[in-house]
């Protein structure tokens, strides 16, 4: 409506970027698996406007991996990928679908997660 893309769109992207690469890289089955991802925590910082519909590049990587948390770091860029236009960060604690208890980040799940751990 005002020509730029609205925070809840951010948060969006971000959700949207993790949760892809949570099922097709580390196979968090989201419909039947014992494992899920809940998130705790999310915040962003906003840095340049970008307008509706223009394309927007996401950035993915790993700031902190503990036993079952983790925590990620996103950028977002214009299609040059040099303007940053928000960076944000997301925390998913891992958790048995059932009991709601944390659970340990295990198998392929922890095996994607450690390939986007920030160096």
């Amino acid at each position: 409506m005002y020509g730029h893309l609205n925070n809840a769109v951010h948060y969006s992207l971000m959700d949207t970027v993790i949760n892809s690469w949570l099922i097709r890289e580390g196979g968090l089955d989201i419909h039947d698996g014992d494992v899920i991802g809940l998130c705790v925590e999310s915040r962003c910082v906003f840095k340049a406007s970008a307008a509706f519909p223009e394309p927007v590049q996401v950035g993915l990587r790993v700031g902190k991996l503990g036993n079952s948390s983790v925590t990620y770091e996103v950028g977002l860029y214009r299609e040059d990928r040099e303007t940053l236009l928000a960076e944000g960060t997301f925390t998913h604690v891992f958790v048995d679908r059932a009991t709601h208890r944390p659970t340990p980040i295990a198998g392929q799940l922890k095996q994607s997660l450690e390939l986007l751990v920030a160096g």
